[in-house]
């Protein structure tokens, strides 16, 4: 008897079985909570990989940049990379010529425009990168309440059963329970990597746009000083 009660535990506890015998209600809701937690997955891994590249090429455009001779030639030979440093530079140049072609420089205005253009591309890059993010932050708050919500149902059609069997016994109640909590258990699922990675992410773009703005300052300096010299 001890061998049969295990099996039938063991069998109530299979994850396939608890979405088989589930009702289609609480069936939705985990079917939509693992599609939920493969797109969470998805953005992650693509995500990840595309801040941690930029962040390498980003570096290692700046170091090549700080290391050149002659600003304009390196603008020739690099300022089209795709390359999040590389494209606030452009951004920054491509102003620093248009302010300086003419006689008359207006170096006020030229600062004051060279800086509006290297923000705006700092921006513009990070609006880039953080794009989907937001569906990570979604995921982390919605999925434990639609969990819930399959929860809630799943309890109510186990007294359902009780009153219609009018019986208390864990035959009749445990099904029920059993698929109420594996839908809470998915809805964790699918919650818990999203927040974690919604908050790892964040604090490397983070990092991210804290690299891109000294850049922004330092080029903006060294054009300063440029400008100074030009008559």
């Amino acid at each position: 008897m001890g061998g049969l009660e295990l099996g039938a535990s063991e069998s109530l506890m299979n994850p396939m079985t608890l979405f088989l015998q589930a009702d289609i209600v609480v069936k939705i809701v985990m079917v939509g909570l693992l599609l939920a937690s493969i797109w969470t997955w998805a953005i992650i891994v693509s995500h990840g990989r595309k801040i941690g590249q930029m962040r390498k090429k980003s570096e290692r455009f700046e170091r090549d940049f700080w290391r050149a001779d002659d600003i304009d030639r390196f603008y020739d030979a690099r300022g089209g990379e795709e390359v999040p440093a590389a494209r606030v530079f452009s951004a920054g140049l491509s102003e620093w010529r248009r302010s300086t072609k003419n006689g008359t420089i207006d170096r006020p205005g030229t600062r004051q425009r060279l800086a509006t253009a290297m923000g705006a591309a700092v921006a513009s890059e990070m609006d880039k990168l953080t794009d989907r993010l937001n569906i990570l932050a979604t995921v982390g708050s919605v999925a434990p309440f639609v969990g819930l919500f399959g929860t809630v149902w799943g309890i109510m059609r186990a007294f359902t059963d009780i009153a219609g069997q009018a019986s208390t016994s864990l035959d009749v109640v445990a099904p029920g329970i059993a698929e109420a909590l594996f839908a809470t258990a998915l809805g964790l699922f699918a919650a818990i990597p999203a927040v974690i990675a919604y908050n790892r992410l964040t604090h490397g773009l983070n990092r991210l746009e804290a690299r891109l703005t000294r850049y922004a300052d330092g080029l903006h300096a060294t054009l300063s000083h440029e400008l100074e010299a030009e008559r």
